[in-house]
This record gives structure tokens, C-alpha cells and sequence, in this order.
């Protein structure tokens, strides 16, 4: 299994994409963690370091790391930099939110069915 050490890799973000940056690589590391090749604890590069191996600015490297440890996919440790966080803690962290989600559907009135609805917009939202 490869890791940290070896990320990005030869991976880069495709400039002429429609896809943000920052997206692009928010998207790719949830990839590589889903598939295990970002081991659980493994250390992401620094903002800077990331930022210069992929050719985009220091910000762009940061709002990704900032969303993913939002979404419970890596950690920030201070100066112990950013690391791949158990998916049970990504789970847990989504679960929270799913039932905020759900407890405010239920308070609109709003059915399963248009939750979901609305769920799925969401989510294919661009």
C-alpha cells in the first residue's frame, strides 16, 4: 500500500477543468483514502510543499485541507501536520450532520421522500 510519502504522486490538477482546484484535489485525496492508499495516520505534505509540487497557489492547497478536515477526512495537528483521519470518525462526523439535516426537514414538514429529493440536489450541485 503507498503511502504519504509518495502522495500526490504524478497526479495533478487539470487547470482547464471546470472543476475548482481546490475541489479537484479535496476530491482526489477522499479517493485515495476511500481506496486505502492514503493509510489511516498517514501525514499529508505541508500547505506550501503540496502547493509547490502541484503548481497552484498555497490557498487553494489549504481550502482543501480545510474542507476535508470539515468533512472528517484528515485532522490538522498543529505542528504535527495534517493527517488521514479513521473512517469511523469521518462516519460519525457525517451521521451528525445527516440527523441535523433530518431533524430540519421533519421541523419544515418536509416528507422522506422530498428530503432525499433535496438531498440529491444538493449533492449533484456543482
Amino acid at each position: 500500500m503507498s503511502g504519504a510519502a509518495e502522495f500526490p504522486g504524478s497526479w495533478r490538477p487539470s487547470q482547464s477543468s471546470t472543476v475548482a482546484l481546490f475541489d479537484q484535489l479535496r476530491l482526489h485525496i477522499i479517493e485515495l483514502v476511500d481506496r486505502g492508499t492514503l493509510a489511516v495516520g498517514a501525514k499529508l505534505p505541508p500547505v506550501r510543499n503540496l502547493a509547490g509540487l502541484l503548481d497552484v497557489a498555497p490557498h487553494t492547497v489549504a481550502r482543501a485541507y480545510k474542507e476535508l478536515e470539515a468533512a472528517g477526512v484528515v485532522a490538522t495537528r498543529g505542528r504535527n501536520g495534517t493527517v488521514v483521519c479513521a473512517r469511523d470518525d469521518r462516519w460519525g462526523a457525517l451521521a451528525a450532520v445527516a440527523a441535523q439535516y433530518s431533524a430540519a426537514a421533519k421541523a419544515q414538514g418536509a416528507s422522506f421522500a422530498e428530503a432525499v429529493q433535496l438531498l440529491a440536489a444538493a449533492y449533484d450541485a456543482d
